[in-house]
């Protein structure tokens, strides 16, 4: 009966957790370049009550038997970050960059520290810097910050990441500053730093290679679109039905286990 009451509990953990991922997934369902997140659950290890035999053959052969294993419940394997890109969604603020296909914007914060992004909710400040909603420096394939004169007329950004603008006197400037992009080997060991961002080096990911849009593999940037996250409200709500009865047919377990304990108990009586 002790074992069974375990293997619930260690159920209910599991759900509860798989819960907390749903939540969150839902709660950034209008979060800009957002990835949703899953959990996959394991076995724990089994207790041998008796091992399996091979047969013989022959006149005086025996025949084989199975092992009798008990489980002892399970555990969360992993909690994955699906990176399949979300859809682009227009907008009418030109300094917005959707990225089309493979890598990450590269941002450095005030402190010095560089992330990675798919969010490309950028605008520039006064001074003419390319920066995030947070004030996060918007780097180019050289690592170095990405700036233009802050008193132009227009600008674009081309698919390829290059900010083409007109200066106050007029001048087209074709040759400015160029978007960078990094990819890594991994993308699901990516770890989550906050603020839409990713660490730069981590360890499960892989080292970045950082170089130009629409450059070997690295995808095109689309100015005037914003990456939209990646979650299914119905996916999710249809596993937050699964995970709410697997925590409750867990819970059951435990009551279940606790009635027949009791039976065992008042049998003295």
């Amino acid at each position: 009966m002790l074992r069974s009451m375990y293997s619930g509990i260690g159920g209910m953990r599991g759900f509860q957790t798989k819960l907390d991922v749903i939540g969150n997934n839902i709660a950034n369902v209008n979060t800009t370049g957002f990835k949703k997140s899953r959990v996959m659950f394991q076995d724990i290890l089994s207790q041998s009550m008796a091992g399996g035999s091979a047969g013989t053959t022959g006149v005086n052969g025996t025949g084989g038997t199975n092992p009798k294993q008990v489980g002892l419940g399970s555990t969360i394997a992993t909690i994955d970050t699906i990176h399949k890109g979300g859809n682009l969604q227009t907008t009418i603020k030109q300094s917005d960059v959707g990225i089309e296909g493979n890598g990450y914007f590269i941002v450095k914060d005030a402190s010095g520290e560089t992330f990675l992004t798919r969010d490309g909710n950028f605008h520039f400040d006064d001074v003419g810097n390319l920066v995030t909603a947070n004030g996060m420096l918007v780097l180019n394939s050289n690592s170095s910050p990405i700036s233009i004169p802050a008193d132009v007329k227009e600008y674009s950004i081309g698919v390829d990441g290059k900010i083409t603008y007109t200066q106050k006197d007029g001048k087209v400037v074709k040759d400015g500053p160029v978007i960078g992009l990094a990819m890594v080997a991994n993308p699901d060991g990516l770890e989550k730093a906050g603020m839409n961002t990713y660490k730069y080096n981590s360890p499960a990911a892989g080292t970045p290679t950082v170089g130009a849009p629409k450059s070997g593999a690295y995808g095109i940037l689309r100015s005037s679109m914003l990456e939209m996250s990646n979650v299914d409200l119905s996916e999710e709500f249809t596993e937050m039905i699964v995970a709410q009865r697997g925590f409750q047919a867990n819970s059951r377990i435990i009551t279940t286990s606790d009635s027949i304990l009791e039976e065992l108990v008042n049998l003295k009586r």
